[in-house]
């Protein structure tokens, strides 16, 4: 118990309150003053939250509503230990959880599910949210039933389902910067209550907040976000349901909007001012398809994804201008742009078994393949007039790197569930992951192969005094494949990271299940930790390896109802995430690993309450903070402790209902990335602003 000493002081007293509280907890509350009971599919079944051996951030349709979700970064702020940082292209970002952390054009230290399909290319995380049913954010590696990646945790994203009765929604907003979004669906049967369809649709656009103060533009513009979704459920027998879903996204708008931080200050927060309009545009396609067989004693369940991405990015690679920098692109006298063109195609399949569940041996087993075919070409070009075009010029291109990764990644998993007695449960489980990597270079015609794999096993003792009360512990492991740079790098491959976990946690409901109190003590010791940095000079993206990083944390969450209508929550996240060896770098041996952060949390309160006899009103408040953000492995910059406060008014009818609402209402100033000179190959940093204050109101109708 040595790496937990540090936090003792957290955990004993807390453990005691739970003791106290939970065993004097008989009788379940069935009155409004008790909190919504939540049922979650983390582990592959359905089952009750506060039952589930995991910390598991759940967010159902009514809190996505409250909260005013639309967007991935959204709800990731609401997580303890997990930040969602945007940066780079239009869809990109960087997800950090549990002290690891995303690495652009790799695999994410975080397995994303939509509706049982693995979202395996970065850019498909950072996405608009409509017409979801439930998001459930597991915490801690869950390489057993989510496969490799899962390293740090897993999204399981689960959108609604149709319904047996005709029904619609619509809703629209408008808020600052002429930011438009509107929302609606339709739902119901096809002539039968054995065929049901549902379709939905989503638009955004923004003329942005952030100011290109050279262009005398907004750098953070959207001229186009929209989805359209379409999902049909089928049930040929009682004992067999079909799920095809099929989705199709366009969007173009800003990218790469970094500004130059000319005296390498990361808490100085600079507006962008290069002379290249950047610009991002692509479209996504995705096509799935489910069935569920019911045999008596277990259930089969395939599920088949098949998802295209495309994305075309030109931007400035100084992120500077002629006036401010006559010397030019790394004073050489030019001005510089760039631009990557990217496509991807990913095939999904799985095929598992799942016991049923009312039995002391429940479990769950399968097999998964995955593959992945993509094309990412990076240029940079000498910019004469500060035009995108210009990258077609073959006399103005200096950079032009092209590559073709293929991968095949195939794996079989099985886990159980068995009740040694009444209330103490053995979980245990094992994954094995077989990753084949193909990259070629068609300027040289070279080829790179090689094989990346890993047993993930876990095993967890989870004890239940009585139904308002869960202790476990757990020893679980992680993986994530290594692969190729760019062809023609410093750095041509990054290995494979190993993650091993402890982890020791509880999950409580007091007082008539009107509290609930749920915590974790975790420590990580990461072998061959993956981290991303730029190098301008060469235009090229690399991934290194820190050999050893432990991390040491601890999660509380609480929520508390009041009165009827009246709840609060709090959440507190620790992370302490540390480097331990890096050969190539001895002296930042001992320093925070790079994105990490030291502490985060939420404090909030919201009310709804009667109006009218036939209005009710909601209000809504949440504080989010965050500790010191360290951007590099040398810890030289460090951005200051950060809060965000976000209000929410509104009035309700029967069928509709209206809201005024602020994200960063005291217009907070951060930067979401920040790249020190020293790890950008430019010879500046640069970082790329959080949104400023945004504010607007809601309209909602359902029928």
């Amino acid at each position: 118990m040595k790496p937990f000493s540090r936090f003792g002081c957290l955990s004993t007293p807390a453990l005691l309150l739970w003791i106290g509280g939970a065993a004097a907890e008989e009788v379940p509350a069935t009155d409004s003053s008790s909190l919504e009971e939540i049922v979650v599919t983390a582990q592959k079944r359905a089952e009750r939250l506060q039952d589930v051996p995991i910390q598991v951030n759940v967010f159902n349709e009514q809190a996505i509503a409250d909260a005013g979700i639309r967007s991935t970064q959204d709800f990731v702020s609401y997580v303890p230990n997990m930040t969602f940082d945007r940066a780079d292209t239009y869809r990109n970002s960087f997800v950090v959880i549990r002290g690891l952390t995303q690495i652009t054009n790799a695999d994410s230290p975080l397995a994303v599910v939509v509706d049982g399909v693995p979202q395996n290319d970065q850019k498909q995380f950072n996405m608009r949210l409509f017409d979801i049913d439930r998001i459930e954010v597991l915490k801690g590696p869950q390489g057993t039933l989510y496969g490799r990646d899962a390293i740090g945790g897993a999204v399981n994203i689960v959108t609604r389902a149709p319904t047996q009765e005709l029904s619609g929604f619509g809703e629209v907003s408008y808020g600052n910067g002429s930011a438009t979004q509107a929302t609606g669906g339709l739902s119901g049967p096809l002539g039968s209550d054995k065929v049901l369809f549902r379709l939905s649709a989503d638009y955004l656009t923004d003329d942005g907040r952030i100011s290109n103060t050279y262009r005398h533009d907004k750098s953070d513009y959207v001229d186009y976000d929209y989805t359209v979704r379409g999902r049909l459920n089928v049930a040929p027998t009682e004992s067999l349901k079909l799920d095809l879903r099929g989705q199709f996204g366009k969007f173009k708008g800003g990218t790469n909007q970094y500004s130059v931080v000319s005296d390498n200050n990361p808490n100085h927060f600079v507006d962008p001012r290069y002379n290249i309009g950047p610009i991002s545009k692509g479209d996504t396609g995705e096509l799935t398809f489910k069935f569920d067989q019911e045999l008596g004693f277990a259930t089969l369940t395939g599920i088949s994804g098949y998802t295209k991405i495309t994305e075309v990015s030109r931007a400035d690679l100084d992120f500077s201008n002629p006036v401010d920098n006559p010397e030019g692109f790394l004073g050489f006298g030019f001005q510089a742009g760039q631009g990557q063109d990217l496509d991807v195609k990913l095939y999904s399949q799985e095929l598992r078994l799942v016991s049923a569940t009312d039995q002391r041996l429940r479990w769950v087993g399968g097999m998964s393949y995955l593959y992945t075919d993509k094309a990412l070409q990076t240029r940079a070009f000498i910019d004469l007039d500060g035009q995108i075009d210009q990258i077609n010029n073959p006399a103005l291109v200096i950079v032009n790197k092209r590559e073709l990764d293929r991968n095949h990644a195939y794996a079989g998993f099985g886990q159980f569930d068995f009740d040694l007695l009444p209330k103490l449960t053995l979980t245990a489980g094992a994954r094995f992951d077989h990753d084949a990597r193909d990259q070629a270079d068609p300027a040289t015609g070279t080829r790179r192969r090689k094989n990346f794999q890993a047993w993930q096993p876990k095993v967890t003792l989870s004890y239940k005094p009585d139904e308002d009360a869960t202790i476990y512990t757990t020893w679980s492991t992680g993986f994530r494949p290594g692969g190729f740079n760019a062809p023609n790098v410093p750095i041509p491959e990054f290995r494979e990271e190993y993650l091993r976990n402890i982890e020791a946690g509880f999950k409580s409901t007091w007082w008539q299940r009107r509290l609930a109190l749920n915590g974790a003590l975790f420590y990580e010791q990461v072998s061959n930790y993956q981290y991303f940095f730029v190098d301008a000079a060469s235009a090229s993206q690399i991934i290194g390896n820190i050999d050893r990083v432990e991390v040491k944390g601890v999660e509380l969450e609480a929520q508390l109802r009041v009165l009827p209508g009246w709840q609060v929550f709090a959440n507190y996240g620790l992370d302490d995430s540390v480097i331990k060896r890096l050969a190539a770098f001895a002296q930042d041996v001992g320093n925070h690993t790079p994105r990490s952060t030291e502490w985060s949390g939420v404090l909030g309160t919201e009310y709804r309450g009667a109006l009218t006899a036939s209005l009710t009103w909601f209000g809504r408040a949440d504080l989010q903070l965050y500790g010191k953000k360290y951007w590099q492995i040398d810890n030289r910059e460090v951005q200051d402790p950060k809060n965000y406060l976000n209000l929410r008014l509104g009035v309700e009818g029967g069928r509709w209902s209206a809201y005024l609402w602020g994200r960063n209402v005291t217009n907070t100033r951060a930067y979401s990335e920040y790249n020190p000179q020293a790890f950008s190959g430019l010879n500046v940093d640069i970082g790329y602003l959080v949104q400023p204050a945004t504010y607007g109101v809601d309209a909602r109708v359902k029928f």
